[in-house]
């Protein structure tokens, strides 16, 4: 990506949300005792390992999946733009576990959410600043790897005349981390956060620099995300989170407890939509940094 510095950040449009169905249909015979339901076939771990790898090496773009234990079943979520051929390769590639999969469809796209919220700019692009850490006497925080890999400086504001500092990190693909450091000794940098494990069920708030703070609700840990056009993460945190292009780096906590980084997904905040976060401990731990 070749990096340029507009005085207008550009930001790269992203829409819709998701909508999971689940559609059951119970038959019986008049005059008779209804059948037995057919068991639903198991899967061992090492089969929805298999078949989780099988999803991967499809190299269909735009999905985002996972291992659910609870009902074993890997569930891959397609955006719009994976085909129906698509779908049936990655069942293909499955082989005689593909009855492992459970597909659904999120409409819009999985993008990175590229253009705690406060704006940062760098590169002609803006993000947003996730949280605030250090190491010795040192101050820094870290944001998205996408955001980090298009910007080697950041600033305060889009003209980008007060300077922030540079980033001396980042990570992506892969991950979706990066870490920039505080040299503008006149900026401050509060914090109040401590890195924390997210949920499943758990009720979250996310801030960015493009909508402010909207919450929702975890709904998987441990996602892998193939983005359209732009690489695949794991171990990502789910949730149904509006996020819109600007929003990127931006935090995803639960009170004072620091859960993820803002990395990407479909839909805006009118509809809403489905957003994918870095955990944070994974980017403190590889950086040896401590949270404010």
């Amino acid at each position: 990506m070749r990096p340029t510095r507009p005085p207008v950040a550009r930001q790269i449009p992203r829409s819709v949300r998701l909508l999971a169905v689940a559609v059951g249909l119970i038959a019986t015979a008049a005059f008779a005792p209804p059948a037995a339901a057919a068991p639903a076939q198991g899967y061992s771990a090492s089969e929805l390992s298999a078949v989780s790898g099988a999803v991967d090496r499809s190299g269909v773009e735009g999905i985002a999946w996972y291992v659910d234990a609870a009902s074993g079943r890997v569930v891959v979520t397609a955006d719009s733009t994976v085909s129906a051929a698509e779908i049936a390769k990655i069942r293909q590639d499955a082989g005689s576990n593909a009855g492992a999969i459970r597909i659904q469809r999120s409409p819009g796209v999985f993008t990175r959410l590229l253009s705690a919220g406060d704006a940062i700019y760098g590169g002609g692009y803006r993000c947003s600043l996730g949280f605030n850490v250090v190491s010795g006497g040192t101050y820094y925080f870290l944001t998205a790897g996408h955001c980090g890999d298009v910007a080697n400086t950041w600033y305060t504001n889009s003209s980008q005349t007060t300077l922030i500092g540079p980033t001396v990190g980042s990570s992506f693909p892969g991950n979706d981390y990066a870490l920039v450091r505080y040299d503008n000794a006149s900026l401050s940098h509060p914090g109040g956060y401590t890195v924390a494990d997210a949920f499943v069920g758990e009720s979250v708030r996310r801030t960015g620099s493009t909508t402010g703070t909207h919450s929702g609700t975890v709904t998987a840990l441990n996602v892998t995300v193939r983005y359209v056009g732009s690489g695949t993460v794991k171990g990502m945190i789910q949730t149904t989170v509006c996020a819109e292009p600007g929003d990127s780096g931006g935090p995803l906590y639960d009170g004072t407890k620091a859960l993820g980084i803002t990395s990407g997904g479909s839909g805006n905040c009118r509809t809403g939509g489905t957003t994918f976060y870095q955990p944070v401990r994974e980017a403190a731990d590889a950086y040896r940094v401590n949270l404010l």
